[in-house]
């Protein structure tokens, strides 16, 4: 249980990549890798939600050229190659996919299989006394250094993992700690392992299975291993990292026993999401993960490319060039050749950049023409947080009330409907629509419903004009208390005033005068920074919904078409942030009064005042009215477009919420993770083994001895000592059928306690070259490095791809 990640100096764990469906460690805007469900690996039965089709371009191994390089972008160098220390984030992860055994990879439903790669075969032989599971390896898989991979490996990545050593600093040890014993079994290809109770997660361990060389001693896997990999064992070598240039290089394994990769080799190169449109334009990615605008320019692009436009052609159409009327063209033209030489002067600079804008676009255009939009549903979910810890979400009325206001469909459709994926809302906190564990359990809480959110708040105190009351018993103040409050209250906002008047070079009252439009400088607005704004800069006539004629430039692909209202999500959480944002305490309005919060000119007529029902409301003097935190980084468009439309939801029961737009890098290392909110909108990536890795992530907080809370990463601090045992059972058993069924009963009381309200699945959108195949959005299913490459070329059958 991302994307989707956190940032660099997270505080949480990291799973490896073959665990995680997806490595969502792009947090620069949201995903904190863990992992989840258990055991539920086996049973090929039909589900009645079926999963995220892929979105691959699927072809088989003799379609695909020999060669080439494929340059694919991450959000940033790894800071470590070791995926079980606390740094680990997704190139990390990819890194460890392409070089290093997982003895068990992702199917298409997000199943874990047995890698024949690595494994003959893997099963529990015995569970009495005690179980043991018998791995028998495939004879040809030896590391690069020519030893063969065995027992000493299994045996080096346990004890590193197993806690009891201390000087090992580990993230996680999960799983490892449960193994009494490891030994080689009849021969060298057998390795035995022995647990000290039973595990239904056995899948989940030795993926990625690092050589002893890395695990064997403190100093090689603390330090080592950040840097530098003594052996590796999988289809592709790590050649080099190059930190200055910001690449890493991967080349095929010439010693590989499997199938042969098909690419020469791989080039992660680090490109922060903003800059990918430009990269892409400039043709040095062929693979990237992109935001929803960079997605509408290529998919202008292809639509101008087929109806036989070239970029300039679209620049006059959708670009810069299409605000230029014959009238403005003709007065720009007269002004930069008349009489008045200044002027003049001023329009052709004017004009000079406008036509290097048009440029610009129209070679960007006919580059992005080149990419295709691969998308899918992202193995994550976006959740609503309540912090429980201390508030008026302490009571459990409260938070049951902020989820029955808020309806999960709209905004599920408001996300994913205009990318043409299918929108519903997920069902599960742990697990994914197409897993076995998979079943709605949101029943447990209930939808959208007004007024029950209103009778709840009612029976928790929360009422019309509470904040005007004070508590029974409460004395009024002295006269002189009274003045004194006044006089300060006199000297603050005379001091402001004077402060207002420094900054603005003259007095409030004069400068009332010469503008009918207030300032908002460091007031964040709620509906401010919509998604459509930074497309506006970067695709003129682009809006934020799409081009301006309105037509769904993202239509439907035809496998996600096919998706029912299925693929509800289940994932693990975290996004980033802190910092000091602006603050807006406003309100959204009924559609016909206008955003609430935004400035009207004068003359405009006041809001029409609200029912009383819809009132703000207080409890003993006090106003409710909860902290919302936001990341306002350029990525995070959509997420702050969602925590608007929430906040018009919660107005509407009576709910005020105070908006902090804060940074990417703070978001949660200084709020989330420190319990510095109320609210925050941040996403979990999934796993397949939840019994195991979601535990974290809902266990019931205890204090610690300074006084503090451990949450583990249980980030809403809300938890239940009944739900902490429903997953130690599930963990314990190795009937799968009942390890599914444990899940999914802590499910439902996880919904009922309504600390975590999953929203939507994430979209991935992925621009790749039209040539590149087995490669894109995968959805749940880890890639299968070896098979990637560019398809051969029709004209010329078995020739190869030269780049």
């Amino acid at each position: 249980m991302s994307q989707i990640g956190a940032p660099r100096g997270r505080t949480c764990s990291r799973s490896p990549r073959s665990r995680t469906l997806r490595s969502v460690a792009a947090l620069t805007s949201a995903v904190l890798a863990v992992t989840v469900l258990a055991g539920c690996s086996s049973g090929d039965e039909a589900d009645e939600t079926s999963a995220a089709a892929q979105d691959n371009a699927p072809a088989t191994r003799d379609k695909v050229a020999d060669g080439g390089t494929l340059r694919w972008a991450v959000d940033a160098l790894p800071t470590t190659l070791n995926s079980f220390q606390a740094d680990a984030d997704g190139t990390t992860s990819r890194i460890a996919g392409a070089v290093l055994p997982s003895l068990y990879t992702l199917d298409e439903r997000g199943r874990p299989k047995l890698n024949p790669d690595y494994l003959e075969t893997a099963q529990v032989v015995e569970t009495e006394p005690k179980q043991v599971v018998l791995y028998k390896l495939n004879q040809q898989a030896v590391w690069s250094d020519g030893r063969e991979i065995g027992a000493p490996d299994f045996v080096a990545q346990w004890r590193a993992l197993s806690g009891r050593d201390t000087a090992y600093w580990t993230a996680r040890n999960s799983g490892y700690e449960r193994i009494e014993k490891i030994e080689r079994g009849k021969n060298d290809l057998e390795v035995r392992v022995t647990f000290a109770k039973p595990y239904a997660d056995w899948q989940s361990l030795f993926s990625p299975l690092y050589p002893k060389q890395v695990m064997g001693s403190p100093n090689a896997f603390n330090d080592g291993a950040r840097t530098s990999l003594k052996a590796t064992a999988g289809p592709f070598l790590l050649k080099a990292i190059d930190r200055k240039g910001g690449d890493v290089t991967l080349t095929r394994n010439p010693h590989w026993w499997g199938q042969p990769a098909k690419l020469d080799s791989v080039v992660l190169k680090a490109v922060p999401r903003a800059d990918r449109a430009a990269a892409l334009a400039a043709g040095t990615l062929d693979l990237a993960e992109i935001d929803r605008s960079t997605a509408e320019r290529i998919s202008l692009a292809l639509r101008d490319a087929h109806a036989g436009r070239n970029g300039a052609q679209a620049a006059v159409a959708h670009g810069p060039g299409s605000a230029i009327t014959p009238s403005k063209a003709l007065r720009s033209w007269a002004l930069a050749h008349g009489s008045d030489e200044e002027k003049a002067e001023e329009v052709k600079a004017a004009r000079k950049k406008n036509e290097e804008a048009i440029a610009r676009y129209a070679s960007a255009q006919d580059a992005l023409a080149k990419y295709v939009v691969r998308k899918s549903l992202e193995p994550a979910y976006t959740q609503l947080s309540l912090n429980g810890e201390s508030g008026p979400l302490a009571d459990e009325r409260v938070r049951r009330a902020v989820a029955r206001a808020i309806n999960r469909q709209e905004l599920a459709e408001s996300v994913l409907k205009p990318l043409g994926l299918p929108a519903e809302p997920p069902g599960s906190h742990l697990a994914l629509a197409g897993q076995a564990a998979y079943a709605d359990s949101s029943d447990a809480l209930g939808g959208q419903d007004t007024k029950e959110a209103q009778a709840l708040l009612a029976d928790a105190g929360w009422v019309p004009g509470g904040a005007a009351k004070k508590p029974a018993g409460t004395k009024a103040g002295s006269e002189a208390e009274k003045k004194e409050a006044e006089k300060k209250a006199a000297e603050k906002k005379a001091a402001e005033k004077k402060e207002t008047e420094k900054k603005t070079g003259g007095s409030t009252d004069a400068k009332k005068q010469a503008s009918d439009t207030a300032s908002d400088e460091g007031l964040y607005i709620v509906g401010d920074d919509k998604p459509g704004d930074r497309r506006a800069e970067t695709a003129p006539g682009i809006g934020a919904n799409g081009p301006e004629n309105g037509t769904n430039i993202l239509a439907p692909a035809p496998a996600a078409a096919r998706q029912s209202a299925a693929l509800l999500a289940r994932a693990e959480a975290l996004d980033t942030g802190s910092g000091s944002g602006a603050h807006a305490a406003q309100s959204a309005a009924k559609p016909d009064q206008g955003m609430a919060g935004a400035y009207a000119p004068r003359g405009t007529a006041a809001p029409v005042t609200a029912p009383e029902a819809t009132k703000a409301l207080g409890k003993d003097g006090k106003a409710l009215s909860l902290r919302f935190v936001l990341p306002s980084g350029p990525g995070s468009e959509s997420l702050r477009a969602v925590g608007d439309r929430i906040v018009r939801m919660l107005d509407a029961v009576g709910i005020r919420t105070e908006v902090t737009k804060v940074s990417d890098d703070s978001f949660f290392k200084d709020h989330v993770a420190s319990g510095d909110y109320d609210l925050a909108l941040y996403s979990w990536p999934a796993s397949a083994f939840p019994a195991t890795d979601a535990r974290p992530i809902f266990a019931k907080p205890e204090p610690a001895s300074d006084g503090s809370l451990l949450v583990e990463q249980n980030y809403s601090r809300v938890g239940t000592d009944r739900i902490d045992q429903l997953f130690d059972q599930a963990a314990g058993t190795l009937d799968e059928e009942e390890a599914r069924d444990l899940v999914r009963q802590a499910d439902a009381r996880i919904w009922a306690a309504a600390g975590s309200i999953p929203l939507y699945q994430r979209p991935q959108l992925v621009a790749a070259r039209a040539d590149l195949v087995n490669a894109g959005a995968w959805g749940l299913a880890a890639p299968r490095y070896q098979d990637i490459g560019f398809k051969k070329p029709e004209s010329s059958k078995g020739a190869e791809r030269n780049r």
